[in-house]
């Protein structure tokens, strides 16, 4: 590289990327490429949605798990190609990147939960959404920890959750949100699952899976029409 100069422009490219390897990191394990593993206890997608999506919600179980991934969407950013703020599918984050069919690749997860006695819990979080003026309701970066200490209280059985049509979600005082200037009020839209706008989203994730055809597995569209009874 060269020097960084103003006048020639940005520094970098908005979708550049860089590599380094794990092991230059201060906090690598030695215990890192043990062959016989650690446990998982949750995966965690993470979309990027002004509205509708919560900041952060637990599947009901596996199967949902895979419909709340492969259903996940985000507006469009410098990351991908095309209009910047469309919103799209990302299934599980890998449109750019699943070499196969997703009808499959869904499946192929569903086969995976279902070979586990005990499968990590599924979330969908949302760091990005907005009020009514455009402005971000979570601060996100490091207080992100803060939702990730939820998930881990949930997975210990250390803290309890709401029932919503579309999952579960944190109650009024689950989240540690001590030192934020965050009000009740703030919290609430944070979570707030709006059925009508829900309702317009299912349908969209109705039409999205049918253009896999006979390769989406049944399973999904259960699990779907489970999240639309519930939302009356």
């Amino acid at each position: 590289g060269r020097p960084y100069d103003p006048a020639r422009g940005p520094a970098a490219h908005p979708n550049s990327r860089f590599t380094v390897s794990t092991r230059r990191n201060p906090s690598y394990s030695a215990h890192a490429e043990d062959a016989s593993g650690v446990p998982i206890s949750a995966l965690v997608f993470g979309g990027r949605r002004r509205e509708v999506a919560p900041l952060v919600c637990e599947a009901r179980d596996w199967k949902h798990g895979v419909l709340l991934g492969a259903s996940l969407a985000s507006e469009t950013t410098a990351a991908a190609t095309g209009q910047v703020g469309v919103t799209r599918r990302d299934p599980m984050a890998m449109q750019p990147f699943c070499g196969y069919n997703f009808g499959d690749y869904w499946q192929h997860w569903l086969n995976v939960g279902a070979g586990l006695a005990r499968p990590p819990r599924i979330y969908q979080v949302n760091w990005f959404r907005r009020d009514g003026q455009g402005k971000f309701l979570w601060p996100g970066y490091g207080e992100n920890l803060r939702v990730l200490a939820w998930i881990l209280d949930r997975c210990a059985g250390r803290v309890g959750a709401s029932e919503a049509p579309i999952g579960r979600l944190p109650r009024p005082g689950d989240l540690d949100i001590r030192g934020l200037n965050l009000p009740s009020e703030t919290i609430a839209a944070l979570l707030k699952v709006d059925a009508p706008l829900w309702r317009q989203e299912t349908a969209d994730i109705r039409a999205y899976l049918a253009r896999f055809g006979q390769r989406l597995p049944a399973a999904m569209l259960a699990e779907l029409a489970t999240t639309e009874r519930q939302l009356g």
